[in-house]
């Protein structure tokens, strides 16, 4: 009998419409590879957990982005019921959406990130005039770019205000050069791709825009550079203990070298999504790709 698998979609984050988008092709990609799927919206815990009851699926595949998909709110839940998921675990998915948290095992690790520091967005207002330009602002806890902001004179720091005062933020020192992205399957990192996008960095716009963002496959860069990016990736991926597949984002220039963004233990499906590329790349199809993440699906066991 085919495993039966329950691909939980939507969800409450920024990022809903982002997970709409990639559903059906996820869908369709595990029904090509002999799976039954059924597919839920996320809008109400209770009614996830009704239809888990109902439906008893094998595995449910995460395919939720942003807060409550993956940064362990669902993996949570999932531990706690004993059912099957895919995509990285709780402590994992935690750690990786945390990018303040990620950054300090990043350099306990030996892997350079920018200069910077977390505090609230109202300490960041109160004395963001006091901090060298250009700078970055970010959440500490978003996914897709959502919320970032580069921060080059008082108007732009003025943004940040629209964050409540308290919303945990992370500030960096801006680092201009190429932005680059790798994606470790099974702790393996193959490729680096470079991102030219046409808008000022890769936000969530030039993410899900189609010919906003050129992707050079594989990326143009010295042999030594290359290698260290595939080297951190496999270091963050172990690092957090991530399952089956994360991604790991870099800005590179020669004075600066290779500096670590950020880690997405739960990276976009979307046909603009740069793991599916080079998942293509190195010979592993999109529907093998996410047969591999249902067969990879586990849980932490009491």
């Amino acid at each position: 009998m085919a495993k039966k698998v329950l691909l939980v979609y939507g969800g409450f984050s920024a990022e809903r419409e982002v997970s709409i988008s990639s559903k059906d092709d996820i869908a369709a990609a595990l029904k090509s590879k002999g799976y039954m799927v059924i597919e839920h919206d996320l809008t109400d815990v209770w009614a996830l957990v009704d239809v888990l009851r109902q439906e008893k699926p094998d595995v449910v595949f995460n395919g939720l982005y942003g807060n409550w998909g993956e940064d362990g709110e669902i993996q949570g839940l999932l531990d706690m019921l004993q059912i099957p998921y895919t995509h990285s675990g709780m402590s994992s998915s935690a750690v990786g959406m945390n990018k303040a948290m990620s950054k300090l095992i990043a350099e306990a690790h030996g892997i350079k990130t920018a200069q910077g520091f977390a505090c609230s967005a109202g300490e960041y207002l109160h004395q963001q005039q006091n901090l060298s330009l250009p700078h970055v602002v970010k959440p500490v806890a978003d996914g897709s770019s959502v919320g970032v902001y580069i921060v080059k004179n008082a108007d732009d720091a003025a943004k940040v205000s629209y964050f409540d005062e308290k919303m945990p933020v992370l500030v960096e020192k801006y680092i201009a050069g190429r932005e680059l992205t790798v994606m470790c399957l099974e702790g393996k990192a193959y490729v680096v791709t470079e991102l030219q996008a046409t808008n000022e960095f890769y936000d969530y716009n030039a993410k899900y825009t189609a010919g906003k963002t050129k992707h050079i496959l594989p990326a143009d860069l010295p042999a030594e550079v290359t290698r260290t990016c595939l080297q951190y990736a496999e270091i963050m991926h172990r690092a957090i203990a991530c399952r089956t597949i994360s991604r790991c984002d870099f800005r590179y220039n020669p004075q600066d070298g290779v500096v670590f963004l950020e880690i997405n233990t739960n990276p976009g499906m979307t046909s603009l999504s740069l793991v599916p590329e080079q998942a293509q790349y190195i010979g592993v199809s999109y529907a093998d790709l996410c047969a591999k993440l249902a067969e990879n699906a586990t849980f932490r066991r009491r």
